[in-house]
């Protein structure tokens, strides 16, 4: 664990998230992974699971830690997808998150809510919510990757 330090600089700095974008199919068909949030902002909304990055946390360790706490999906393979960084995406402030991409096998554990998700859902593609922050784009963006996919089958 690295030393705790005193920041250094005197402006403002970003926040970092991290989204997971998890699919499975079920005959057939495309379904997304959302959790409905349990907390303000957006309380009540749809969003992909997530979260801020710990200080002493790499990416892909926060990442699978948010997914683990609010649906109960371990052990999924994830990748980078993008990372999405528009002013205003978060109402807490600067917010930039790092999303990755992944696909549930059938073989995968039932979800569970935990953590600040009220709820865990798969949605079929074709018809999603509305989401919370900009997750409808981060999901379009994970989609369009899913079409690329090996496993779209």
């Amino acid at each position: 664990m690295a030393k705790k330090g005193k920041y250094v600089y005197d402006w403002p700095r970003p926040m970092i998230t991290a989204d997971a974008a998890v699919f499975t199919f079920v005959d057939g068909k495309a379904k997304l992974l959302l959790i409905q949030r349990k907390n303000e902002p957006y309380k009540g909304r749809w969003a992909l699971p997530g979260g801020f990055v710990e200080m002493d946390e790499d990416l892909p360790e926060a990442v699978a830690r948010e997914l683990a706490e609010e649906t109960g999906l371990k052990d999924i393979p994830l990748e980078q997808l993008r990372t999405f960084g528009k002013p205003g995406r978060d109402p807490r402030g600067r917010t930039i998150t790092v999303a990755y991409f992944g696909i549930a096998g059938k073989d995968s554990p039932a979800i569970q809510a935990g953590d600040d998700a009220a709820r865990a859902q798969w949605f079929d593609i074709d018809d999603l919510p509305g989401m919370a922050f900009d997750h409808d784009q981060i999901a379009r963006c994970a989609m369009d990757r899913l079409k690329q996919t090996d496993a779209c089958q």
